[in-house]
């Protein structure tokens, strides 16, 4: 299944027990629709803020046991079917960060911005979980560390796609501190004091990750293996900002074929790294 758009959503693999297939397929459609109705072509903001709207209307509607409109039709119908297994209040969660990306603010700190993160990522872990039978408290606040690191990993990796949209997700606080301006970030625009920034928000990327980890250690069979993949597929996208010298407003690193094997290793030995 294809995740090149919504890149914080664990795929439904086959490390996904069938019997959850469904669930989790519908709600990577629907995670995915509407960060395209967020994101996608050139419409203008209002008719983006208009069609999210909409999109909410009609998961009001399912949830009331009424019949949504036919508009989105492909997501509701599969999503009908699984959404008593799932919190319909973390998909409202969801959609509140889609419509806050059309008119981002600057984030005042780090707590501002992982206060966006409790909206946009971490209700992907807790649902999940919930499919996977999971609710216990450290679970919870360990799969809040993951999906929080991994949007943040995913900003300082996106910058050059970020910037031209106007969208500064480094808090002003980091930016002060290391004397690096909002412009600067947003033309990306490469220096010593930039890489610095960047290897301190990578920093406190990886130790949320590392807080998070314990997880998928604790989880049993394929969802144990699945979120090990996880979890090293953001640290190692941390270490290649790393090794090109945190210069990630100029380049962008990706996970590639090749680095399977490398992921693969990781994540058989990660009880032992642990």
């Amino acid at each position: 299944m294809s995740i090149e758009h919504y890149e914080n959503f664990p795929v439904a693999s086959w490390l996904c027990p069938p019997a959850l297939r469904p669930a989790v397929i519908a709600l990577y459609h629907f995670a995915r629709t509407a960060d395209d109705l967020a994101d996608e072509g050139d419409a203008a903001t209002a008719v983006r803020v208009q069609a999210l709207r909409d999109y909410r209307a009609d998961l009001n509607a399912l949830a009331a046991g009424r019949a949504p409109s036919a508009r989105w039709k492909a997501v509701f119908a599969p999503l009908a079917r699984e959404l008593h297994r799932l919190d319909a209040t973390l998909l409202h969660d969801l959609l509140d960060a889609f419509e806050q990306d059309l008119a981002p603010p600057r984030y005042r700190d780090r707590d501002h911005l992982l206060d966006y993160c409790r909206r946009s990522a971490n209700p992907i872990g807790r649902l999940l979980l919930g499919l996977y039978g999971v609710g216990d408290t450290a679970s919870l606040r360990r799969s809040d560390a993951i999906c929080s690191a991994l949007q943040l990993i995913n900003f300082w990796q996106d910058f050059s796609r970020d910037g031209p949209r106007s969208r500064l997700y480094v808090p002003q606080a980091d930016l002060d501190r290391h004397g690096v301006s909002a412009e600067a970030v947003l033309a990306c625009q490469d220096g010593p004091a930039a890489r610095a920034l960047i290897r301190d928000l990578c920093d406190w990327a990886r130790t949320l990750m590392q807080e998070g980890a314990p997880l998928a250690l604790s989880l049993p069979g394929r969802a144990g293996w699945e979120l090990r993949l996880v979890v090293q597929g953001g640290l190692l996208i941390l270490d290649k900002i790393a090794a090109r010298g945190h210069d990630s407003l100029v380049h962008r690193p990706k996970i590639e074929a090749l680095d399977l094997p490398r992921l693969t290793w990781r994540a058989l030995t990660m009880r032992a790294r642990s």
